[in-house]
């Protein structure tokens, strides 16, 4: 009885078993791959989730999102943590090339360490798919790899996101998640003639955004942003896909809705509103 009573006090003093941390380490992953966005880029609607093939066009090509499912041949199941997160971090693969910033490593390099391993246990926790990815069609010069060394060197700068000392914690919360995680940039910035983000239009829309459709701005400028609206109004957007106008997102944005954003807590919702409504009004320019 006593060994028992030893053996229950010791396992409460340690905290939860390796089972239970496991567990809760990939629910804390789910959250983190739905907030980033990765379902409904690594899936082509009526496959399985996550097993890549997804077109995604551009001026420079038609891009196809690579298998994330855990098999070990097609997949990235033989990935170790270190790969993985150079991957995120700088935008290069296991066998030492560099990735088309269709990726968007250009954000993900914000990405804690913590939570890009959390990321990696969930995917790794899934069934794995067999599918062998898909190659990009895009034309030379653009589909030499070698040359993306030199457009890192013009457009990509390296993490970890770092704060504003001066920002409040809900504020902070959201600049992570809009900058880095959730990679809103990548869509709602206009991007310059060689692909790269047009830092000084940060967030004011674009006519080109994903398969060449336009994509609004999420500066609080008043006539052509959200300046009318207030953070319950884009809470309610990342929630619902509902605008203040009650008309519904479409396009890429209806899927990041349903398959990621609407996951999120409630204060990561008001976080990223609080946030955007700190940045400086642009006007769209399109």
């Amino acid at each position: 009885m006593k060994l028992r009573l030893s053996l229950f006090l010791l396992v409460g003093a340690l905290g939860a078993t390796p089972a239970a941390a496991q567990s809760d380490l990939v629910a804390r992953g789910e959250y983190l791959t739905r907030a980033g966005g990765c379902f409904s880029c690594h899936t082509v609607p009526g496959n399985a989730e996550m097993a890549g093939g997804r077109a995604l066009a551009t001026p420079f090509g038609t891009f196809y999102t690579p298998n994330i499912t855990p098999d070990r041949e097609t997949g990235i199941g033989a990935w170790t943590d270190a790969q993985f997160l150079r991957a995120l971090r700088q935008g290069i693969r296991p066998d030492g090339a560099n990735y088309f910033p269709v990726f968007p490593y250009t954000s993900f390099t914000g990405v804690t360490d913590a939570d890009a391993l959390a990321i990696k246990a969930y995917l790794f926790s899934r069934p794995p798919v067999h599918r062998p990815n898909r190659p990009h069609d895009v034309a030379f010069p653009f589909s030499w790899r070698f040359l993306q060394a030199g457009w890192k060197l013009l457009f990509f700068s390296q993490g970890p996101f770092r704060p504003e000392p001066a920002q409040d914690g809900t504020v902070q919360r959201g600049a992570y998640l809009v900058t880095s995680l959730a990679h809103c940039g990548e869509c709602h910035t206009p991007r310059n003639r060689l692909g790269g983000l047009r830092s000084s239009l940060a967030l004011s829309g674009t006519k080109d955004g994903p398969d060449g459709k336009p994509v609004p701005n999420i500066t609080p400028d008043e006539a052509t942003g959200i300046g009318k609206w207030d953070r319950g109004d884009i809470a309610t957007l990342l929630k619902t896909g509902m605008t203040p106008e009650e008309s519904k997102v479409k396009g890429a944005m209806r899927e990041a809705v349903e398959d990621g954003l609407k996951y999120l807590s409630d204060a990561d919702r008001d976080a990223i509103a609080a946030y955007l409504l700190t940045l400086p009004p642009l006007r769209e320019t399109r």
